[in-house]
């Protein structure tokens, strides 16, 4: 251990420090000496690198104090990388609350919260003295408000944000497109908020969805009060925009979920757009999704307002309603009549009486003549399931599905004329042998966006076909003849609405092994159908899906009750999110050991049930926990205790604990 320098800071001379470690029982901050030299870099907040237990480790300041409590000697930090205070106290308290939800450490939130330094953007950076730019000079009007005042009782909650309120709203929003849709209600909301002398955080899926609302607000507020927050905007753009933040420069932040943490004082509302969306959920430890970062936030310091707004309503949207932690903007029915398409289905009765061969059609003569009609009227949408061109490669003689023969994956067509690759690992193979019959000729099944495409472009002679599905997705469709084949969530806008819209490969979606599959499906339905014109002036939706639940909420509008249903039906069952659900994953002593400490837990009126240990993947075992919210944190406790004492003791491998993963089930 170093000698202490001669000289230490005057005052406050020990900085608790928050170091990067994985390990969870290095979860807490440790004492280090303050030398006289980083006296003035040392603030709380600043990024620093310490020696532990012989080795460099980056953290962060906490806090600075006149002594230290840990009755041991203390090191002396080693360098203070960056004076500039990215910490502040409200994010890590974020952090703290998040990492005991999700039985995670600090130092994982940590990562996540904090971009990653660039230091040319730190030159010229200071915190702003005094008040930002005044915004009480905005010009109001009734324009300005008229995308909330539609909705029932969206103009009492705007009125009660703008006089310094902190409601709470679940939205269900009936237009995609449009001077009413989504990005505006959110920019007025924004502005309601300033009015008040807060500042708003919104949160979207995507950077389509970020552009669109970068665009609404662009008409509102001035560019400088807006900070854009996404890590597909680069290193350098996204650490420049959260400086601005840190520095008080922005008073509205707008993001993608890790702006979720943006560094904003005096918050009065946090907004998310689409939460039933997976790409909200972060794929890194501990696996916090976006509305609950928000959900806390709201309720951090003297409170903010909450929205949660979509197309459709996600089941844990409609827990919240239920238990009264928010109330139900919805527009009522005459709105609704009045601003939606006309949904048809071509699996119902009447249509199968006309054509007996509607439902083993994957596109029907109903719905192949209402586009043929749209196409003169305007753009056309046509949403599929699956990407690529041939999706599924099976044996010509005996129907076996082909795998690749160096990894077993599956099999598929990427473009017209090409040689099947594997999904897995892009092998490609000039030549496929099935392993069952010998054959080496091979037939595709199933039909990817391109060679829906390729199909419609057929069936639509003089069309413009235009494909959309990731790597390419368009953002914008325009002018009568054109035809968009679209994948899951990668639909065009068309910017006066699309003239009618097919949604295709419905069963398939619905028929997946999964809990959420009836409620994803009907949210990507509800999505697309959004896009279209009103019935009013000839839009039209025909869906080719025969659930009689799923379709018959679209063809009514009405996603509130089948979120309910289905809110239901897992209640009933005690699934999420009528519970929460933990994963267990690791050696098998080390989920053992995990499981069993959630035995106290395990009896009384609110039992966690668990599911396992069975063996998951490359020697793994995994338990499922069904846990009470009543009992939720308790039991995240415990977790969260239990993996730092094994990690201290090093009695066996670590093991993952997983909170409410969206693909658990």
């Amino acid at each position: 251990m170093p000698e202490p320098p001669e000289k230490l800071a005057s005052t406050n001379p020990v900085a608790r420090v928050v170091i990067e470690s994985p390990l969870p029982h290095l979860d807490r901050p440790f004492d280090y000496l303050v030398p006289d030299a980083l006296d003035g870099d040392a603030v709380a907040g600043a990024r620093v690198r310490v020696r532990f237990a012989g080795r460099e480790l980056h953290g962060y300041i906490v806090e600075r104090r006149e002594d230290s409590d840990s009755g041991t000697r203390l090191s002396v930090l080693d360098k203070v990388v960056s004076p500039v205070p990215v910490l502040t106290p409200e994010v890590l308290e974020l952090c703290r609350l998040v990492a005991a939800r999700y039985a995670g450490t600090v130092s994982d939130v940590l990562r996540l919260a904090i971009p990653g330094r660039v230091a040319s953007c730190e030159k010229d950076w200071t915190p702003r003295v005094g008040d930002v730019e005044d915004v009480a000079s905005l010009a109001e009007s009734p324009a300005r408000e008229e995308a909330w005042s539609r909705l029932g009782k969206g103009a009492a909650f705007l009125q009660h944000l703008r006089t310094g309120g902190s409601p709470r709203a679940v939205v269900t929003v009936p237009e995609g497109y449009g001077p009413h849709a989504w990005p505006e209600l959110f920019a007025e909301a924004a502005v309601a908020t300033l009015h008040s002398g807060r500042n708003a955080l919104l949160v979207v899926p995507d950077r389509r969805d970020l552009d669109r609302l970068a665009a609404a607000l662009a008409a509102h507020l001035p560019r400088g009060l807006v900070a854009r927050l996404s890590a597909e905007d680069g290193p350098s753009v996204r650490y420049r925009e959260y400086l601005r933040v840190l520095g008080g420069y922005a008073r509205v932040v707008i993001g993608t979920r890790a702006a979720s943490y943006a560094p904003l004082q005096n918050l009065g509302l946090v907004a998310i757009w689409d939460d039933g969306d997976d790409v909200h959920a972060e794929p890194r430890a501990p696996y916090p999704h976006a509305r609950e970062l928000l959900m806390i936030r709201s309720s951090q310091g003297e409170g903010a307002a909450c929205v949660l707004a979509a197309h459709a309503r996600s089941t844990e949207a409609e827990r919240l309603v239920e238990n009264g932690w928010a109330p139900s903007v919805e527009a009522d029915r005459p709105l609704l009549r009045a601003v939606t398409p006309r949904v048809v289905n071509t699996a119902d009765s009447y249509h199968q009486e006309r054509d007996p061969l509607a439902t083993a059609a994957r596109l029907p003569h109903a719905a192949w003549q209402a586009a043929k009609e749209a196409l003169a009227r305007g753009p056309v949408l046509i949403q599929v399931a699956r990407g690529g061109y041939a999706p599924t490669l099976l044996c010509a003689e005996c129907s076996t599905p082909l795998r690749c023969s160096k990894c077993e994956g599956p099999l598929h067509v990427p473009a017209t004329g090409a040689a099947p690759e594997c999904r897995w690992c892009g092998t490609v193979h000039r030549t496929v042998t099935c392993r069952v019959c010998g054959s080496q000729r091979y037939t595709v099944a199933g039909n990817g966006v391109l060679r829906t495409a390729e199909q419609l472009g057929r069936a639509f002679p003089g069309a413009r076909v235009v494909s959309s599905s990731a790597g390419r997705v368009k953002d914008v469709a325009t002018g009568a003849g054109t035809l968009v084949v679209a994948t899951l969530g990668a639909e065009p806008v068309a910017p006066e609405g699309y003239a009618a819209a097919l949604l295709l490969d419905g069963d398939q979606m619905l028929r997946r092994e999964n809990l959420r599959a009836a409620e994803e499906t009907v949210r990507r339905w509800f999505n697309a159908a959004a896009l279209v014109r009103p019935a009013r002036d000839g839009g039209v939706v025909m869906i080719t899906a025969e659930h009689d639940v799923a379709v018959g909420a679209l063809v009514r509008w009405d996603p509130a009750s089948f979120a309910a249903r289905e809110l239901a039906e897992r209640r009933e069952l005690h699934l999420p999110p009528a519970v929460r659900v933990a994963a267990l994953t690791g050696p098998k002593d080390a989920v053992e050991n995990l499981q069993q400490a959630l035995a106290p837990l395990q009896e009384g009126d609110h039992e966690v049930r668990t599911v396992g240990p069975v063996p998951f993947d490359d020697g793994d075992y995994r338990t499922l926990c069904f846990i009470p919210f009543a009992v939720a944190s308790e039991a995240a406790r415990l977790l969260r205790a239990a993996k730092a004492a094994a990690s201290a003791k090093r009695t066996h491998a670590a093991a993952q604990v997983r909170f409410d993963g969206l693909d658990l089930l």
